[in-house]
C-alpha cells in the first residue's frame, strides 16, 4: 500500500489502544512513530519512564504544556514528511481544535491526515489501566480518575470531520491490524 505523504494520527481516550496499535502500525509502514506522552516527558526534561501523579490539568498536563507537546508533535511530523514521506501520532487529541492544528500542518507540507479513533468498551478501558499499573516499562500516567475527567472534556469528531476514522481495539493486536489494513484499504480505494 502506498504510504507517501500521510501523517496518520491515532487518538481517544485513556486505555483505548492508540499507542499499542500506533506504534505497531509505524512498525508495519516502516514510518516514523511519536508518542505524546514520550514527547512531553522529553519536552519537560523528565526520564519517560518517570510517573508523573499530577491532576489531570497540572504541571506537565496543563493547557499551555499539552500546547507545546502537540506543537513538537506537529514539527516532527513535519520534518518526517519532508524527509521520509509519512509519519505516526499518538496522543489523545481531545480537542477538535487540537486536530485541526495537525490537518493546517499536512496542508503547508501537502500531505493527507488521516485519524483513527480508538475505541473500546469501558471495561476494558479500566481492565488495561489496571495492567498497566503492573508494568515497569509503561510510560503513561493515565488512570481512572484521568480518564473520567478526559471523557467529559473528550470533543468527538464532527461530521466535518471527513478525515476521521472510528477502529474498535478490542481483541487481539493481530486482529485490530487486520481491521485496520482492511479499513485502509477502503479509505485509499475512496480516493
Amino acid at each position: 500500500m502506498p504510504d507517501n505523504n500521510k501523517i496518520y494520527i491515532f487518538f481517544g481516550l485513556i486505555a483505548s489502544g492508540k499507542s499499542t496499535v500506533a506504534r505497531a502500525w509505524a512498525e508495519k509502514q516502516i514510518t516514523s512513530y511519536y508518542n505524546s506522552d514520550q514527547v512531553r516527558k522529553e519536552l519537560a526534561g523528565i526520564i519517560p519512564r518517570t510517573s508523573c501523579r499530577e491532576s489531570y490539568t497540572a504541571g506537565i498536563y496543563s493547557a499551555e504544556f499539552t500546547r507545546q507537546t502537540y506543537e513538537a508533535l506537529c514539527q516532527r511530523a513535519k520534518e518526517d514528511i519532508m524527509a521520509a514521506g509519512s509519519v505516526v501520532l499518538d496522543a489523545s487529541y481531545q480537542k477538535r481544535s487540537d486536530r485541526d492544528r495537525v490537518r493546517e500542518t499536512a496542508i503547508e507540507i501537502g500531505a493527507t491526515t488521516i485519524f483513527i479513533l480508538c475505541t473500546c468498551p469501558e471495561p476494558e478501558l479500566k481492565r488495561r489501566m489496571e495492567m498497566r499499573l503492573l508494568d515497569p516499562g509503561n510510560i503513561s500516567d493515565g488512570r481512572w480518575e484521568i480518564y473520567v475527567q478526559q471523557k467529559k472534556r473528550f470533543e468527538p469528531p464532527e461530521e466535518d470531520e471527513t478525515d476521521v476514522f472510528l477502529l474498535d481495539t478490542l481483541g487481539p493486536l493481530s486482529e485490530v491490524l487486520v481491521r485496520l489494513e482492511e479499513m485502509m484499504q477502503r479509505i485509499l480505494r475512496r480516493g
